[in-house]
């Protein structure tokens, strides 16, 4: 079955194996609606926004979004600050990681409940389940054209970051980034979207050290042609 609903500024998709109960469908829409109401800077009355404005105090706030300032920390650790949690204006903003963290509760959610697919919201797409699934990747210069068809097999997650679909959303360090859009293939969701909008906050000058130290494969385009990992599957001709 397939089954698409808005949420997060954007579409997820579903695409189940076989039919599931209408109240899991209305779960997996739950987890979303949860998380966006926690942590969208566009709703005034989210805890995310009160932090942003000053009429809540981040030591104040709901354990769950200390819990998720955390993981974005981490994140900004392990990627040697290209990855931040914090626009360059200074408000926290956890959009980088929270849609991720959405996608992974509902893959588990349908997942113990016996569903097998796939879970795909603005260009993050997981597996759901122990299926082998292919997945293809648009090129940014031609959206007619796929550059690659990666399975999801024993890595279960892909994301893809850039400014094809959403513009110049990315903040760096070195003002404007010359990668045009980076896909990662990880063994989770939230490490897969962390780690692409990394690399192209990084930029072909550093994205090299970045995926030297993490466990992922890339595809990265960007003004001067393909680049891949050397684990990163047969990029389609």
């Amino acid at each position: 079955m397939r089954h698409a609903f808005e949420t997060m500024g954007t579409v997820a998709s579903l695409h189940l194996d076989g039919p599931v109960p209408a109240s899991l469908i209305e779960a997996v829409e739950n987890v979303f609606a949860d998380y966006d109401a926690e942590f969208s800077l566009y709703r005034s009355d989210s805890p995310l926004s009160a932090i942003g404005d000053g009429r809540l105090r981040l030591t104040d706030a709901p354990a769950r979004v200390i819990r998720e300032y955390e993981r974005a920390l981490d994140w900004n650790r392990r990627t040697t600050g290209w990855f931040s949690p914090h626009r360059p204006d200074g408000v926290l903003d956890l959009s980088g990681t929270i849609k991720a963290v959405a996608i992974g509760d509902a893959v588990e959610l349908l997942a113990s409940a016996g569903g097998s697919g796939l879970l795909g919201v603005g260009g993050d797409v997981a597996a759901i389940g122990t299926g082998i699934h292919r997945i293809g990747v648009v090129d940014p210069r031609d959206r007619g054209r796929v550059l690659a068809d990666p399975v999801l097999d024993a890595r279960r997650a892909i994301a893809t970051s850039g400014s094809a679909e959403r513009g110049d959303h990315i903040w760096s360090s070195l003002g404007r980034t010359d990668i045009l859009q980076a896909t990662v293939l990880a063994d989770d969701i939230v490490t897969a979207d962390a780690v692409a909008t990394a690399i192209v906050a990084a930029g072909t000058a550093h994205c090299g050290d970045l995926l030297d130290a993490l466990p992922v494969d890339a595809l990265i385009v960007s003004a001067e042609g393909l680049s891949a990992t050397p684990g990163w599957p047969r990029v389609a001709s």
